[in-house]
């Protein structure tokens, strides 16, 4: 099957784990995501024949759950449980593991320099926006008013574009969330937790990016 005119952000929706296969060849499915698989590969200079058949291989696992066709409150209350509540877990716990790594380890070349305002970078963002999604955005999304709200949709995206930035310096400083050999526990640690929201965020926006909104903006 060829999957190389598809966006990243439909693949991403519809075939099982194709989220992590992305992730791996650092393609951007979220914030990219209306962009084609031929393309995000030619502009990385991957293999585009060895994604597709990786691809191949995913498309023919079940599904566990799709949101492609599900009601919009359904996907909002699993954006909330699933992603909303989780960030806000996740980042506070990332910031003050970050700090420990950066103070015990500050001599070392490969400290991670700079993680721990990056992270609170993120969580200050991410914070007030998802504060203005559950109290103005999916309300009206869930009274059937999507096709009102293309600026705050707009608005949305445009953060989304912003954390995406972030990630990708976040990213940086740590060497592609790569540990040193040298790395003590709490330092893998906190790495593996930096994978674990990076992967977090990235499917959260692609959910709304490419399912959710333009659902919404249909009139659903």
């Amino acid at each position: 099957m060829a999957f190389r005119e598809q966006a990243l952000g439909e693949l991403a929706l519809t075939i099982p784990r194709a989220c992590a296969l992305f992730r791996r060849y650092d393609l951007d499915f979220c914030c990219g995501g209306r962009q084609t698989l031929q393309r995000a590969a030619e502009r990385k200079g991957l293999d585009l024949q060895a994604i597709e058949a990786e691809l191949t291989v995913l498309s023919t696992q079940p599904h566990t759950q799709s949101w492609a066709g599900e009601p919009l409150s359904d996907i909002i209350d699993h954006i909330l449980v699933r992603y909303h509540d989780r960030h806000r877990e996740q980042l506070p716990e990332l910031i003050a593991q970050a700090e420990k790594v950066e103070r015990v380890h500050a001599s070392k070349p490969s400290v991670p320099a700079g993680l721990a305002k990056y992270l609170t970078m993120l969580n200050d963002e991410l914070s007030q926006h998802m504060l203005k999604e559950e109290r103005v955005l999916f309300p009206l999304i869930k009274q059937g008013r999507g096709a009102e709200c293309a600026g705050p949709i707009n608005v949305m995206e445009h953060e989304h574009s912003e954390a995406g930035e972030l990630l990708e310096v976040i990213k940086h400083v740590t060497n592609n969330v790569v540990p040193p050999l040298e790395a003590c526990t709490t330092w893998k640690a906190l790495y593996n937790g930096v994978n674990e929201l990076i992967d977090d965020l990235m499917s959260h926006i692609s959910l709304e990016n490419n399912n959710l909104f333009p659902r919404a903006l249909a009139g659903e």
